[in-house]
């Protein structure tokens, strides 16, 4: 089992106090407050500020409406405008769920975490010598996934500073504190997970996050194109890894976690880009099945459009948002 490291003092105090770092350490202060309370406290928190979400925050609101259109044009929009609440409620009890996740008694955390579905599929490949990467979509608690996987499993995951840097030491102490190695996201960081899973180790990838141009290809995500990166087949090529999907996925009424271990479609083997990527989109939309409302709809996923459509004389048609 990996090391546990507990938090330290404030990392953010210090004698040089600046409105980015009071602001700062005013998120960091909350998180503590809310690692302490019971999950079924935090979700009711959710449950009332989830609306308050729907009703005030537009972009919020709009994104995943938009979003819920194009994946379920089958659906009613009342049915839609349902799923996006209860969506963006479970994205409001993620937020306050991370002190939690990061910052509470790692036994509490542990304990939390009642059910473990699929666990096989990461031993048997480590039993094969084999590296296992774990692709990680923004559904349910992705945080308590990350707790979970460094608990058990020598774990590297990549790392992008917040855009507020001075949270960025209490957000890398929280991730790593069971044990997670967290590399940069540039080449560096690229041959950090190579010797990971070249060591039989666990390695995970955000698989629905949109990449820079040049580190993608369109790849259809329900019924449209939606630009993926195409690191996974790059990882698997050189090192004969297995693919899972892993989330974890909130209990009603906030009573604990399920995490799920789901084996990945078989097109991501493909050393074709555009096959494999069609194969990681798969394995988040299985994922996304186990509960909808628990997938983080508000996120632009299809912000990019093909080149061949973005120079259409009517172009802004095809773009969502």
């Amino acid at each position: 089992m990996a090391r546990t490291v507990f938090l330290k003092e404030d990392p953010l105090m210090s004698d040089n106090v600046t409105p980015a770092s009071w602001q700062a350490s005013a998120i960091a202060r909350l998180w503590r407050a809310l690692s302490g309370q019971r999950l079924s406290t935090l979700w009711r928190l959710a449950r009332l500020g989830g609306p308050l979400v729907y009703s005030f925050s537009r972009r919020e609101r709009e994104v995943t409406e938009i979003n819920l259109t194009e994946v379920y044009p089958e659906r009613s929009a009342t049915e839609r405008r349902r799923l996006a609440r209860e969506s963006l409620v479970h994205s409001t009890a993620t937020m306050l769920e991370l002190g939690f996740a990061w910052m509470a008694d790692p036994a509490r955390v542990e304990g939390a975490i009642e059910e473990v579905h699929g666990r096989e599929l990461l031993d048997e490949a480590r039993a094969e010598g084999r590296g296992v990467i774990v692709l990680a979509p923004h559904f349910g608690n992705w945080e308590v996934l990350n707790f979970w996987l460094s608990s058990h499993f020598p774990f590297t995951a990549m790392y992008e500073p917040p855009k507020i840097t001075a949270l960025d030491p209490v957000i890398r102490q929280g991730r790593e504190r069971m044990g997670a190695s967290l590399v940069p996201t540039n080449p560096r960081g690229v041959a950090a997970l190579l010797k990971a899973l070249k060591r039989s180790e666990a390695v995970g990838i955000l698989p629905d996050q949109e990449p820079d141009w040049g580190s993608g290809v369109f790849a259809p995500f329900y019924s449209r194109d939606a630009y993926t990166a195409t690191l996974l087949p790059k990882l698997v090529a050189r090192t004969q890894a297995r693919v899972v999907t892993g989330v974890a996925r909130r209990l009603a009424g906030g009573r604990g976690f399920a995490i799920h271990f789901l084996a990945a479609d078989e097109r991501v083997y493909d050393s074709d880009e555009t096959q494999s990527a069609t194969g990681v989109n798969a394995c988040v939309e299985a994922a996304i099945a186990l509960d909808p409302t628990q997938y983080q709809w508000e996120y632009k996923r299809y912000r990019k459009v093909p080149e061949a459509l973005a120079g259409h004389p009517d172009h802004k048609r095809f773009r969502l948002y």
